[in-house]
């Protein structure tokens, strides 16, 4: 059964870091883009992907945007989805985060009621690229932007903001391998040691 959310996937992100577009990079055969999108068609009835290279997108059944708010990172890329969702809430990831589990986003999405922001909190710290939102994120978004500030985080006192603690979903990914993306040539090198999966 799907849940009405829509699923927010964040690829709007320059790869600097990695030195080629991280969305289309193949892991197991299968560009990361292709692994996110796949389970989000399983559990929510929108897709929504922010991109500024809309062009690439066009193989997907989704809603394909470009940033309302540019050059303002993930915060500008949250608010763009947000705007474009049908639905009130929203799960958000990015598009190098091939490992989400279907059983946990399940789980955060049991704490929406009430709640403007769903955050899972590992260990690591907040987890604002694995977490739900809702449209009364939308009005506080510009005004962050307009005092310079660009993080996630940033957003978490101006809305009524629920934090998960990872005792409470760790039965659903011990090895936490939801919150692993990967930004960097040694962590596209780790999966491969790790999993001999990359291709």
């Amino acid at each position: 059964m799907k849940l009405n959310l829509s699923g927010i996937i964040l690829s709007g992100g320059k790869s600097a870091r990695m030195g080629m577009d991280k969305a289309f990079i193949k892991i197991d055969g299968i560009p990361m883009i292709q692994r996110v999108y796949e389970i989000f068609q399983q559990i929510f009835n929108e897709i929504i992907i922010v991109t500024n290279q809309k062009d690439r997108y066009s193989d997907f059944r989704a809603k394909v945007v470009t940033d309302l708010i540019r050059d303002c990172g993930v915060l500008g890329g949250l608010y763009t989805g947000l705007y474009h969702a049908s639905n009130f809430y929203s799960f958000c990831a990015a598009c190098d985060m091939p490992f989400l589990k279907i059983p946990l986003i399940r789980f955060l999405s049991d704490f929406t009621e009430g709640y403007d922001a769903i955050v899972p909190k590992t260990a690591d710290g907040l987890q604002p690229l694995h977490a739900i939102y809702s449209k009364n994120c939308l009005k506080p978004i510009p005004t962050i932007i307009e005092l310079g500030k660009y993080r996630l985080t940033d957003l978490y006192p101006l809305v009524n903001t629920k934090i998960v603690d990872e005792s409470e979903f760790i039965h659903f990914d011990p090895q936490k391998e939801s919150f692993f993306n990967i930004n960097t040539p040694e962590d596209l090198n780790f999966i491969k040691e790790e999993t001999k999966a990359y291709s």
